[in-house]
């Protein structure tokens, strides 16, 4: 039975307490029985029982170990999954930019009578300390005349959280480059309830349908 003591110790902590109490029974069970019981009878039976037991403890432990295994795997592959979801959304939103800079143009001709100079790009605006912001759709134009700034934000699903990002991007830019500007938002979809705020705070959007 010593044997089995020791052998405890190499159970995983949540197998340990189940067959220590078994051991405990057989203990409680070992004084009556050799009582009234040829010892060395109850010895053999004894340890035909406990090696039953022991056998089926041994299962559980390798089960438990291809049940960890099995999860390291699958985290591993969920991980991977979440790589692949993301590089296919940010291929989605180049996407969706490279169309917009080809037919907001045409849109802005059409809808403010605003003539595009040279063509939009996405640029990185430097400030004084070193910092920078990245605007996704930007370029010079012309209104009747006048100069203004293209600036825009372009998003696969645009939130509330985003417009004001925006916004505040936009407050920035106006430390190093002045003038006016015509704010748009580019995206796949946007709940109607975010469109109006947006619309609210000054911002044109477009969706990626009327490119």
């Amino acid at each position: 039975m010593f044997k089995y003591l020791e052998a405890i110790e190499e159970l995983p902590k949540e197998l340990k307490g189940p067959f220590v109490r078994i051991l405990e029974l057989f203990r409680e069970d070992i004084a009556e029985t050799v009582k009234r019981s040829d010892f060395e009878r109850f010895e053999k039976a004894t340890e035909e029982n406990f090696n039953k037991v022991w056998g089926s403890i041994h299962e559980l432990a390798e089960a438990q170990k291809r049940t960890e295994q099995e999860i390291k795997i699958l985290a591993v592959e969920l991980k991977d999954t979440r790589k692949m979801v993301g590089g296919l959304s940010d291929a989605f939103g180049y996407t969706l930019k490279n169309e917009a800079y080809k037919a907001l143009p045409k849109l802005l001709a059409r809808d403010f009578n605003i003539e595009v100079e040279g063509r939009l790009i996405r640029k990185y605006i430097e400030y004084p300390d070193g910092r920078h912001d990245e605007v996704n759709i930007f370029g010079k134009a012309k209104k009747n005349g006048r100069d203004l700034w293209v600036v825009g934000e372009s998003k696969v699903r645009m939130s509330k959280k985003e417009i004001n990002d925006f916004l505040k991007m936009v407050e920035r830019l106006g430390s190093v480059i002045r003038g006016d500007k015509l704010l748009l938002g580019v995206t796949h979809t946007i709940m109607p309830d975010i469109e109006k705020y947006a619309q609210s705070k000054g911002i044109k959007v477009y969706w990626s349908y009327e490119f």
